[in-house]
């Protein structure tokens, strides 16, 4: 069966400075988000064991582990994809994301208030977690989430196609104790290019969630 890899980041550890230090690249991605890929891959062996030996006394919290390193994994593998030291701004119908624009605009009124709003679910996420702009497949529009960890507070079957990582390896030591400063700074670096293509594959992709009785 295949296994979880980490991910290569898509440019250089510096390639983001200022808004996000090469220091905390390397470690964010080198040590945290490899540690959810053999979290991930490690507990899928203990499975694995537990389904040869019919021993499910620790099942409970093996799911609970995969779910967390998975998302972990997942969730790492869109944000680097997500960023780019050319971005940030709006997206705008002359950079070839108009869909994008147009369906921020319809779900939540204007830019302004998207931002807003994913800024303060970012922000004031409790402890651990993740501000994420997600498809939501029922209705077709976007929603803003609060992850809290990597996992809770999200709608079935939504797709993230924008996340912030709020959790302290993420920035605290750049700016310290001021996550808020973190979140707006990284909007200076979003890469509305990949958003728009995670927001097309989204919008076309045949969801479980839709298909006729």
């Amino acid at each position: 069966m295949p296994v979880y890899t980490l991910p290569e980041l898509p440019y250089d550890y510096s390639a983001l400075a200022p808004v996000i230090s090469s220091e905390i690249i390397e470690l964010h991605h080198d040590k945290h988000h490899a540690a959810y890929v053999k979290g991930a891959n490690d507990t899928l062996e203990q499975l694995a064991e537990a389904r040869d030996k019919e021993q499910w006394g620790a099942l409970n919290g093996l799911e609970k582990n995969l779910a967390f390193h998975l998302s972990g994994h997942i969730l790492h593998s869109v944000y680097w994809q997500n960023m780019t030291g050319d971005g940030g701004g709006e997206p705008l119908e002359k950079d070839g994301v108009g869909e994008l624009a147009d369906a921020i605009a319809e779900s939540f009124g204007s830019f302004a208030g998207f931002k807003a709003q994913l800024s303060k679910a970012a922000a004031t996420t409790q402890g651990s977690g993740w501000g994420v702009l997600a498809h939501e497949p029922l209705s077709g529009r976007l929603v803003v989430e609060q992850v809290y960890d990597h996992q809770g507070n999200v709608g079935q079957g939504s797709t993230p196609i924008l996340v912030f990582d709020a959790w302290e390896h993420a920035f605290y030591l750049q700016y310290r104790n001021q996550k808020a400063d973190f979140v707006e700074a990284m909007w200076q670096v979003v890469n509305w290019q990949d958003v728009a293509r995670r927001y097309a594959a989204a919008r076309s992709r045949t969801d479980a969630l839709l298909l006729a009785p």
